[in-house]
């Protein structure tokens, strides 16, 4: 159905002189050009004018070519047969495999009615001991991770997926929006040396392709997890790595488009943008999406209007931290800084918020006491801060934890562990019941509780 002719071409713009076919916004149009079809979506209509995002280069398109519409906008697959498929953003497998019979759905869609939505989703238990403990998780939370490369990022997402799939029979989707290709293919092959790639669908728009591919991976990788949840009725996992390059994607095509940007260059409906993502993420009554965000900080500043438009919806967050990695404490959780909107009294109980708050006077005593060691030597200490230093030693050695996916690299068996064991385990460190114990001991272990 022919729509219309360009009338003019920029790098992430192609304007769009329409005819009297009807043409709306996030209407996918085209050019067939050199024995290819080059797609754009419209991204605004002012009268007879329409404004289009190219899905990937405009070299070899010009002023009067001929541009038609197609029948359906935007579209991803939405079967079972997503599963152990890696897609693009536009929705096209990029893993060499072929889909007979494809069954496709707009990436488009209303966010869950106020009604549909169950906020009183029962606990997501990790298995993973610091997880647990100081960042519980009920299903349909937004969780914020933050931290850099060489923390071991890739390791926890792993054992989340594997995890979860070990205790709900359910799936996960990884979305890489703006990050290294190199990073995207190394996951890949780890998830498919490690048998999970049929427990998991990927959808990439990575670092080197244009601002419609980055901007669009998360619509086409919530409908793969919406599937899951809403057809298989599952407890679905979804990690975004990074949901900022979200933003600024965006930003570049606002930017091409001469909309007026608020401060730092970011659109003015930023927001509603944002929004539009974070409320499709919700728990139902037959299943749910828990969506970990990996979150870049610009300039390390925490208020940026981006990542403030990005926190305001999370539930909590987990940092990974370069200096706890650094002493070989995995997962390199930073426990001050990881917080999570479960950690009350009438939602994990008394005992366990009491125990979390009692492990971080332990955690910020040994701190204070690590540095006046270091001056005056462990001789100088009470008895009581003694107690603390050790016991803190052996807190901090316990919640590190040998993980299943990592077993081929160091030989040590994954553990999953109960959060009652953590619990118990937690109450006998601190009551002093493994005082005579080394602290080595504590080391990449599962649980300890009747050794």
């Amino acid at each position: 159905m022919t729509a219309g002719k360009i009338i003019s071409v920029s790098e992430l713009n192609v304007e769009i002189l329409l005819n009297s076919t009807p043409v709306k916004k996030r209407d996918v149009l085209y050019v067939d050009e050199g024995g290819r079809r080059r797609r754009f979506e419209v991204a605004e209509v002012d009268g007879s004018i329409a404004a289009a995002v190219p899905f990937d280069s405009v070299f070899g398109l010009k002023k009067g070519m001929e541009v038609k519409k197609e029948e359906e906008g935007l579209s991803v697959e939405y079967s079972d047969q997503i599963l152990g498929r890696v897609f693009d953003s536009y929705g096209s497998l990029i893993d060499g495999t072929v889909i007979e019979h494809p069954a496709k759905k707009s990436v488009y869609r209303e966010p869950l009615r106020l009604s549909d939505v169950e906020i009183n989703g029962e606990i997501l238990w990790t298995g993973i001991k610091v997880l647990d403990f100081f960042a519980p998780m009920q299903k349909g939370f937004k969780m914020g991770l933050l931290g850099g490369a060489g923390v071991g990022k890739t390791v926890v997402i792993k054992e989340l997926i594997n995890n979860v799939y070990k205790g709900f029979g359910s799936n996960s989707v990884f979305i890489g929006v703006g990050e290294r290709s190199r990073e995207g293919k190394e996951l890949y092959d780890e998830m498919k040396e490690g048998g999970l790639m049929d427990k998991i669908s990927m959808v990439f728009g990575q670092m080197g392709e244009n601002s419609m591919s980055r901007s669009k991976a998360v619509f086409s990788g919530l409908t793969v997890a919406e599937y899951l949840r809403d057809e298989k009725k599952q407890d679905v996992l979804l990690f975004i790595d990074n949901i900022y390059r979200f933003v600024q994607a965006s930003s570049e095509i606002s930017a091409d488009m001469n909309r007026m940007p608020i401060e730092n260059g970011y659109p003015s409906d930023l927001e509603t943008m944002v929004s539009e993502i974070e409320e499709r993420i919700n728990s139902t009554e037959n299943g749910s999406i828990t969506s970990f965000q990996a979150i870049y900080i610009p300039a390390d500043d925490i208020t940026d209007e981006a990542v403030q438009a990005i926190t305001q919806h999370l539930d909590g967050q987990v940092v990974l931290s370069r200096k706890v990695a650094e002493k070989g404490l995995y997962p390199a959780v930073d426990v001050f800084n990881t917080r999570s909107s479960m950690i009350d009294v009438e939602k994990v109980g008394e005992r366990h918020y009491r125990l979390v708050e009692q492990v971080l006077q332990y955690l910020t005593r040994y701190q204070e006491l690590e540095e006046i060691i270091a001056v005056l030597g462990i001789e100088e200490l009470s008895q009581e801060d003694k107690l603390i230093f050790y016991r803190s030693r052996k807190l901090r050695n316990y919640f590190t934890q040998p993980m299943s996916v990592a077993a081929h690299f160091n030989g040590i068996p994954g553990e999953y562990v109960d959060i009652q064991d953590v619990l118990k385990d937690v109450e006998d460190i601190l009551a002093g019941v493994y005082d005579d114990m080394d602290e080595g001991s504590f080391y990449m272990t599962g649980k300890c509780n009747g050794r």
